[in-house]
C-alpha cells in the first residue's frame, strides 16, 4: 500500500518557527487532506474469527503508534510503532525512532507535528516488505472528534492511506460535548448496562463513541473515525483489543516507547 507524498512533509516552510503564521499555512494543507478523509469501511478484510479458509480475508494485524518526550529536552522524543496479532494481541513487530522535534506545537494541529515520525516508521516497515505491515492503525490522539473535524488519527489516517482510528484518553470539548454531559448519558437508567454511548454534538452530528473498555474501568476512553473505516467498525475493533483501559496496540506502543527513550537517551 503506497503512503502518499504531501507537501505537510516535504515543505520546510510549513514547518516556520515562527507560531504567528504556522495556523494559516497549515489551515490549508489541513483542508486539502481533508477532502480526502472516508468515513465508511474500506477495506477487504473482515473482523470475524473464520472465513480465511473460503478465501476471506481476515483482519491479522493491527498497528498503535506513540511518542514519548524527553523529560531533560522536550525537543528530543521516541516515535514506536507496534504491531500486535489481532487475535492474540501479542507484538510481531517493533520499531522506534529517536527524533529531535522542531515543529511547534500548535493546539488542534498535532498531526503536523507527530504524523511525519509515524510515517517514516511505516515506510521502513513498507519499504522492508515486512509481513505483519498493519491492516489497521490505532493512534493515540483524536480522529473527526476535533475542532476541525480533522485531527491526527484523520491525518496520518489519510497519509498513510491506510484505515485508522483514533483513540482520546480526555474528552477533547467539541460542538457542546462536555465531560458532564457524558457522565449524565452513562447515568441514565436507559444506559445502565451498556458499555458505550455515541457522542453527538449540538450539531447532531456523531463525533464518537464513549467506551468503558474494560472490567473495573468507571473512566471512558474516546473513539472516533480516522480514516477508511466506520465508527461501528472501530468501537468493534477497540472493544477487543482491550485487557485495560486502554487499547492494547497503543499501550504497547507507550511503554516501549517510553523504554526505548530511556535506554537510548
Amino acid at each position: 500500500m503506497e503512503i502518499e507524498s504531501s507537501p505537510s512533509t516535504s515543505s520546510s516552510a510549513l514547518y516556520s518557527s515562527d507560531q504567528h503564521h504556522v495556523p494559516h499555512k497549515w489551515l490549508e494543507v489541513q483542508d486539502s487532506l481533508k477532502k480526502k478523509l472516508v468515513t465508511e469501511d474500506d477495506y477487504t478484510w473482515k473482523l470475524g474469527e473464520t472465513g480465511e479458509g473460503c478465501g476471506v480475508e481476515l483482519l491479522k494485524y493491527i498497528g498503535g503508534v506513540d511518542i514519548s518526550f524527553s523529560k531533560d529536552d522536550p525537543s528530543v522524543a521516541c516515535g514506536t510503532l507496534v504491531v500486535l496479532d489481532f487475535k492474540t494481541l501479542d507484538v510481531v513487530y517493533e520499531d522506534s525512532s529517536i527524533v529531535t522535534i522542531d515543529v511547534p506545537y500548535v493546539p488542534g494541529f498535532l498531526g503536523f507535528r507527530e504524523a511525519p515520525i509515524f510515517l517514516k516508521l511505516l515506510e521502513k516497515m513498507q519499504n522492508g516488505s515486512h509481513p505483519f505491515y498493519p491492516q489497521l492503525l490505532m493512534i493515540d490522539g483524536n480522529g473527526i472528534l476535533h475542532p476541525r473535524g480533522f485531527g491526527s488519527a484523520c491525518h496520518l489516517g489519510v497519509l498513510a492511506n491506510l484505515p485508522t482510528i483514533g483513540i482520546g484518553k480526555n474528552l477533547h470539548h467539541v460542538d457542546g460535548l462536555t465531560n458532564s454531559k457524558v457522565r449524565e448519558l452513562f447515568e441514565a437508567e436507559e444506559n445502565y448496562n451498556i458499555d458505550f454511548i455515541y457522542l453527538i454534538g449540538d450539531s447532531g452530528n456523531t463525533l464518537g463513541a464513549a467506551l468503558h473498555s474494560s472490567k473495573g474501568s468507571f473512566k471512558p476512553i474516546f473513539v472516533s473515525i480516522g480514516h477508511r473505516v466506520s465508527l461501528a467498525s472501530a468501537v468493534e475493533v477497540v472493544r477487543r483489543t482491550c485487557n485495560y483501559r486502554v487499547p492494547e496496540p497503543i499501550r504497547q506502543a507507550d511503554i516501549r516507547s517510553r523504554e526505548y527513550l530511556r535506554k537510548h537517551h
